[in-house]
């Protein structure tokens, strides 16, 4: 009876080990399947951006500070960034542009999100988006998209589908209704001068432990 008592006992505490240890795990981070992520999975602080490529301001942000928050704090492993699809007017053009992305495979994901941004005021030129669809065939042609290959990407149904549940779902879980918008650790992110130090007044605490 005894050493049943000694047994249950170490059971007893290696079980309570094994709880503090699942209490100490971090908490899980925002990335949902089919999320595209840039830096380290494991940083304290998790910045989500929902941005569109047709969105002028996503594009002026993405130009002139994210640059800034690559280099001071996602590619030195401080802050995993999450970037979530949304959709502004032309939607059509937007969401072609989402599926042009996706189908240049994660390696290159952000660098055509990236190429359209660049290209807005191509794509716009005229004040219409007449000429969106040929400015992304060219962008879709520098990463091996051509022809059929580009049609059926940018129309394709399930991917369609995905972007408009993903959208429904965002708007209900974050309240977002328009772009850019920044959730930091959960908690949406006010900008006010529009540069980098919006983001440095909220992530130095976080990093710091505050």
């Amino acid at each position: 009876m005894t050493q049943l008592r000694s047994a249950l006992s170490v059971a007893a505490a290696f079980g309570a080990l094994a709880l503090l240890a699942a209490c100490a795990k971090p908490a899980p981070k925002p990335v949902a399947d089919g999320d595209m992520d840039l830096g380290n999975p494991n940083a304290k602080v998790t910045i989500v951006e929902y941005a569109s490529v047709t969105c002028p301001h996503c594009a002026e942000f993405n130009k002139d500070v994210m640059p800034q928050l690559m280099a001071k704090y996602i590619t030195p492993g401080k802050v995993h960034y999450v970037y979530r699809e949304f959709l502004t007017p032309p939607n059509d053009v937007s969401a072609a542009g989402i599926l042009l992305a996706r189908c240049a495979g994660k390696a290159n994901y952000f660098k055509v999100i990236d190429d359209i941004w660049a290209a807005q005021g191509q794509m716009f030129a005229d004040g219409t988006g007449a000429n969106a669809q040929p400015v992304l065939r060219q962008i879709g042609a520098k990463y091996g998209i051509e022809g059929k290959a580009f049609d059926q990407c940018v129309t394709d149904p399930k991917g369609l589908a995905r972007i408009q549940d993903n959208i429904d779902k965002y708007m209900k879980q974050d309240g977002v209704n328009s772009t850019p918008t920044f959730i930091v650790n959960g908690k949406r992110l006010d900008r006010h001068s529009g540069g980098i130090s919006d983001f440095d007044d909220v992530l130095q605490p976080l990093l710091q432990g505050k």
